[in-house]
């Protein structure tokens, strides 16, 4: 049994907050997301007792030092009274917003109100629900309130007070419950103190809670994934996978792999909050870009042309020759938006972002695992041969007559990827594919053939500004420059892609410039390039041709020179708009049967990618459409 006196001391660790308490006895894998990964998401629930605590932190009145005096045995301190208030009255003091430390178990809180004479103190915390009805009818409290509450009367104690109960105030239902500290409470106080101690020190976040009642409100369920982890650490007919990705880990992690893992019956509908900031692309050369407050204002030679709310921006994309300013940087940074960098044509150069997440735990088993080649060569496999199916489905959809032996080729490429020896092996299966896949994109594009019978002005509009004829004939993939309208356009899809993978991958916490199926080379993004791989047909692809045919871009949006075709300053907005939309586009995952967009599947994956980097899933699951 733990006590007071003999609870471990933890000297060298820093101070433990009392909320993070809460947290681990609620769910220990959202301590871990919170504490030691540094993440946290606002839902309505979190920011509707933001707003309560708001009005309960308006003032700060100060806690006066406890009048009890010391005694020899602090077992029975909080009986002990200085000897002449022990009759009369006295005053109760309301101290609010208090923060108090405690030296012996590094543990910090901020009670809300303080009730105190001077010798006894008593902490009211406030709650945003209603309490807990006990089975006798009475009103009570669930152990993570009561634990932190108890961590309140500790650090009161320490602090010189006696304190024998705590007050839960309840803003849904405005009432009071009182708990009592006594020592079952403290034990089970102590106890979670010890445990989200080991805790902090484990390089793995502990297992999601199973179809827990408690997931579905929780504010961090869409980073957690708790039923798509536990769902990947078995095969979908529940038997486990036959052989983990890992290889040579350490001890903690193979623990963790052997362990039988429960797997959720169902994977719930995930709810999470629609995020409603969009990209901002700045593409007219010789803007600049200033801030005045919490607005962004763009301006060309001085002039203010448009503003745009911070909170309505998620990304500001740079094309070309646009200044943005340092106050600008630093207010972007600050608001975790990252500001990434293209050449006017399209280039993507890299981005400017916040120090990201702090865990550095992600990031050593990603390089851990970029060292052993057959991890690598096994995450390889699965790329490769999801982009192939993908291709052969993009195809199967829109050609005007799908060839059979070009589907079945495929095909077969698909089987072959999937028993490659080498990564150089896999590079000649995926660039066959592509070879075959690509020969027949052209079916794909209805546009050229809806020409004949068109008066000539509307074939004019078929000519570039210089008056080039300019059509989307499509005879094969080219780039560096391209030299035709759609390898134009795929060419920035692609960048465009890697882009958004790039500041996916660091937000989650990885290294995108470190990848598996692309090795290292200066400057490349190859694990976005490798998450990439199953999306080029499915987001780029796809974008393209729905543009073209639907007529969003036309010839007169492109600008030749030479052998290489360029989008003009106007045909890079229309196609910036149809790749968002195409992004926001909700679909339905294929393991998971639930609708979500384009953009959030993309954090999905990388989610799971992590999950396998570090043991929590066998295997990573890839994206391939129906």
């Amino acid at each position: 049994m733990i006590s007071p006196k003999t609870a471990p001391k933890f000297e060298n660790e820093d101070y433990l907050p009392a909320r993070m308490l809460n947290e681990f006895a609620y769910c220990p894998r959202l301590f871990y997301l919170e504490h030691v990964d540094g993440i946290f998401v606002h839902n309505a629930d979190t920011i509707e007792g933001a707003a309560r605590h708001t009005r309960v932190d308006a003032k700060t009145t100060p806690l006066p030092a406890s009048k009890r005096k010391p005694s020899a045995d602090e077992t029975v301190a909080d009986e002990t009274v200085a000897n002449d208030s022990e009759t009369e009255e006295r005053e109760i003091i309301h101290a609010r917003s208090v923060t108090l430390s405690s030296d012996q178990h590094r543990i910090l809180a901020k009670l809300d109100l303080v009730e105190t004479d001077g010798l006894t103190a008593t902490p009211v915390d406030y709650k945003r629900g209603s309490p807990k009805k006990l089975d006798d009818g009475t009103l009570g409290a669930w152990d993570p309130e009561r634990i932190q509450l108890c961590v309140q009367a500790l650090v009161l104690r320490e602090n010189g007070f006696a304190c024998d109960e705590g007050v839960l105030f309840f803003w849904e239902t405005r009432q009071r419950v009182r708990i009592a500290i006594d020592d079952e409470l403290i034990q089970l106080t102590l106890s979670a103190i010890v445990g989200a101690r080991e805790l902090q020190l484990s390089p793995v976040a502990p297992p999601p809670l199973i179809d827990s009642p408690k997931c579905p409100r929780c504010s961090l369920v869409g980073i957690c994934l708790p039923d798509e982890t536990s769902y990947c650490r078995h095969s979908p007919s529940g038997h486990s996978l036959r052989q983990p990705l890992l290889f040579d880990i350490g001890p903690t992690r193979m623990q963790s792999l052997v362990e039988p893992a429960p797997v959720a019956t169902h994977i719930r509908q995930m709810v999470t909050a629609r995020d409603e900031r969009k990209p901002l692309y700045l593409n007219t050369q010789g803007f600049s870009l200033g801030k005045s407050g919490d607005v962004l204002q763009a301006r060309d030679k001085g002039k203010l042309v448009q503003e745009f709310r911070m909170n309505d921006v998620s990304q500001v994309n740079i094309m070309g020759n646009v200044q943005v300013s340092t106050q600008a940087i630093q207010s972007l940074l600050q608001a975790e938006i990252p500001v990434v960098y293209f050449s006017y044509g399209g280039w993507f150069h890299g981005m400017t972002q916040g120090v990201g997440l702090k865990n550095i735990m992600w990031r050593r088993e990603q390089f851990r695992c970029a060292d052993r080649p057959e991890f690598c060569l096994r995450f390889a496999r699965k790329l490769v041969s999801a982009k192939i199916q993908n291709q052969r489905t993009l195809l199967m959809r829109n050609h005007i007559e799908p060839p059979s032996d070009a589907l079945r080729f495929i095909k077969n490429l698909k089987w072959e990827s999937e028993r490659a020896e080498s990564l150089t092996s896999l590079l000649g299966i995926e660039g066959l594919a592509a070879r075959v896949y690509f020969e027949h994109f052209d079916g794909m594009i209805k546009t050229n053939r809806d020409t004949v019978g068109h008066s000539k002005q509307s074939q004019e509009s078929n000519q570039d500004p210089d008056g080039n004829w300019l059509r989307f004939d499509f005879d094969g993939r080219n780039r560096r420059p391209p030299r035709d309208p759609v390898n134009a356009l795929l060419s920035l899809g692609y960048s465009l892609l890697a882009k958004d993978l790039t500041i996916t991958c660091a937000s989650v916490g990885l290294d995108p410039y470190l990848g598996f199926y692309h090795q290292p080379r200066h400057g490349r993004p190859a694990l976005a390039l490798d998450l990439m791989e199953p999306f080029r047909s499915l987001v780029v692809d796809s974008t393209v041709i729905t543009a073209i045919n639907n007529r969003m871009i036309e010839p007169k949006h492109f600008v030749s020179a030479g052998d290489a075709v360029a989008l003009t300053a106007d045909g890079r907005k229309v196609f910036f708009r149809a790749y968002e939309q195409r992004m926001d586009q909700l679909v339905t995952h294929p393991l998971f049967d639930y609708r979500v967009s384009y953009r959030r599947i993309l954090e999905i994956q990388t989610r799971l990618m992590a999950r396998c980097l570090t043991g929590e899933i066998w295997d990573y699951p890839t994206f391939v459409t129906r």
